[in-house]
């Protein structure tokens, strides 16, 4: 299973890597750049380990969390007052490690006030989404859109791993943490294709709440979307209902003993 790895001894005794260029260990993560596309599991002891490659130049980040303990939870902030209307959805774990390395990839274009987008996906196993990959595509941004490019990339890794395209992480590098009318708009894009689907803001400036994991109301915001045509940044009228376009996910919750793969197709 993807899940559940425990790192006690050293990975170099433990892996045998074609054409390894870089090897670094750390605690709790394995950093590798290869120069072809190959992924391999070996097991050692308690140890079960996907070496993770990415055709040169793109870099792969594997990291591995300790499973030694129990599994620990927790409902993302600002998810209980949606609790009622996730019982239909099935439940999505996530790892706040992966949010916080992608905040990290991200430093770079936040101190230069530009956003940083990525694409998550996952597996499904007995009824639950496990994010297990984040795919950060060639982009163009500005303070406030990010627009990736060559998606082919993107859908290649999906492919060749079975992934779930299900949601999105960008970050608002100087802007509090909430949907913009053009974040709305993507966030339709994969929830009408994936009814789980969700989008993460990574708002650092903002004070109050410096993340946050949305969607878009059903059937409320899902149908002024769908009958919105137009583009940029704009407004939107009110849902049928009276309620919000979107709200928090209440059925994603924040896994610690969550193994992830991090793609940076920037380089």
């Amino acid at each position: 299973m993807l899940l559940d790895c425990l790192l006690d001894s050293p990975l170099c005794s433990c892996l045998e890597l074609l054409s390894l260029s870089f090897l670094q260990t750390a605690p709790n993560m394995v950093n590798m750049d290869l120069t072809y596309q190959r992924e391999t599991a070996y097991k050692c002891q308690h140890v079960h380990v996907h070496s993770v490659t990415q055709s040169f130049p793109s870099r792969a980040l594997s990291f591995v969390e300790d499973s030694t303990q129990e599994r620990h939870l927790l409902r993302v902030k600002g998810a209980d007052c949606e609790i009622a209307h996730s019982s239909s959805r099935k439940n999505l774990h996530i790892s706040a490690r992966l949010m916080e390395e992608f905040l990290e990839l991200a430093k770079e274009n936040t101190d230069k006030d530009l956003e940083t987008c990525g694409i998550l996906g996952a597996f499904l196993d007995k009824g639950i989404l496990y994010v297990t990959t984040l795919i950060i595509p060639k982009q163009e941004s500005t303070s406030n859109s990010c627009v990736a490019k060559n998606e082919e990339e993107v859908f290649a890794i999906q492919h060749e791993r079975s992934l779930i395209p299900v949601g999105w992480i960008h970050t608002h590098p100087s802007q509090s943490c909430f949907m913009s009318s053009v974040d709305l708009h993507t966030q339709y894009s994969y929830q009408v294709m994936e009814p789980e689907a969700f989008a993460i803001v990574m708002a650092p400036t903002d004070a109050s709440r410096n993340y946050g994991i949305f969607r878009l109301s059903e059937p409320g915001g899902m149908n002024v979307l769908r009958e919105c045509r137009e583009t940029g940044f704009h407004t939107h009228g009110e849902t049928a209902d009276g309620g919000p376009i979107y709200e928090h996910c209440a059925n994603v919750y924040t896994n610690s003993n969550l193994r992830f793969e991090v793609f940076d197709l920037r380089q």
